[in-house]
């Protein structure tokens, strides 16, 4: 994508909408994008995870467990109590995440209570372990991937991201399981060890949603070639290069390193331009979770 295509889909993406001033194109994206992912969740929850008598983590399976003990409806129960947490959130999150938070609470609710008789039962009970994690991983990704979060444990989560820079995805885990414990109350053993793989394959699908969606990869580079390297980096992988000076202990001699931020498919294409003009290079690969900036594609 070039500046100038850049450049409109960025004032396309800012532009008002004629039904509110304060409402862009983006805002009303996102708005759909939530609606997506409470609406991919409301299934998970439903078809999968309680069509299968499986529990789940966070608020959600609170109201499941209050289901199975006294046939409470996990709609109404997820609503009440995640607007009470609410409360919490308003304290230690965004102004932006909870203003989108007020959307989702209300939307995954409804979504739930619209899909209560989407009930799969089958004879194979990994069958509901396996889509039920995915859809709920994939929906609640969806719905952090543009800043909001589903109320409940993933408040809790981001406050641990936000000031333990912990990963929100295993933060939230970790606060589900402490539920799933509770689940024990009117579960079997069995249906809350399938419930933790469950889980597990949801945080692994929203943490590729929330992070690994457009996977990046950061090479260093230590040349004697340095200025030819960046040149045909530059020219044939079409990505910029920052020279950065540095000094070898040992040798005591000053050395340039090439530092490039590329995608994830250009890497093979990078090590054979390096390995065919400098066989000797010492080349360090980094896992990249997030760029920002406009530099990048």
């Amino acid at each position: 994508m070039d500046e100038k295509k850049k450049k409109k889909f960025r004032e396309f993406e800012k532009k008002k909408l004629p039904i509110s001033r304060k409402m862009t194109v983006q805002t009303l994206i996102n708005l759909v994008v939530i609606t997506i992912g409470s609406f991919l969740f409301a299934i998970g929850v439903n078809t999968f995870m309680i069509g299968g008598g499986l529990a789940e983590g966070g608020v959600i399976g609170l109201s499941i467990i209050m289901y199975y003990a006294f046939g409470y409806s996990p709609a109404l129960t997820n609503f009440l109590i995640n607007m009470l947490l609410l409360a919490v959130g308003f304290k230690f999150l965004s102004k932006r995440a909870m203003i989108y938070t007020l959307f989702t609470v209300p939307m995954n609710s409804l979504m739930i209570w619209l899909t209560e008789t989407w009930i799969f039962k089958t004879d194979q009970i990994i069958i509901n372990m396996v889509f039920g994690g995915l859809l709920i991983g994939l929906g609640i990704g969806l719905i952090f991937r543009v800043g909001s979060t589903t109320a409940g444990t993933t408040i809790l989560a981001r406050i641990a991201n936000k000031y333990l820079d912990v990963n929100v995805s295993y933060a939230l885990l970790f606060f589900d399981l402490i539920v799933i414990t509770i689940g024990l109350t009117v579960m079997d053993l069995e249906r809350i060890l399938l419930t933790v793989i469950a889980l597990y394959i949801a945080t692994k699908v929203m943490d590729f949603i929330i992070e690994g969606m457009n996977p990046k990869k950061a090479v260093t580079i230590i040349s004697k070639r340095p200025e030819v390297l960046a040149k045909l980096i530059t020219v044939d992988i079409e990505r910029g290069v920052t020279i950065l000076k540095g000094k070898g202990y040992y040798t005591q001699e000053n050395k340039e390193v090439l530092y490039v931020v590329i995608n994830k498919n250009q890497l093979s294409r990078l090590k054979r331009l390096i390995k065919n003009n400098d066989e000797e290079a010492f080349v360090i690969v980094h896992d990249v979770n997030d760029v920002l900036g406009n530099f990048l594609i």
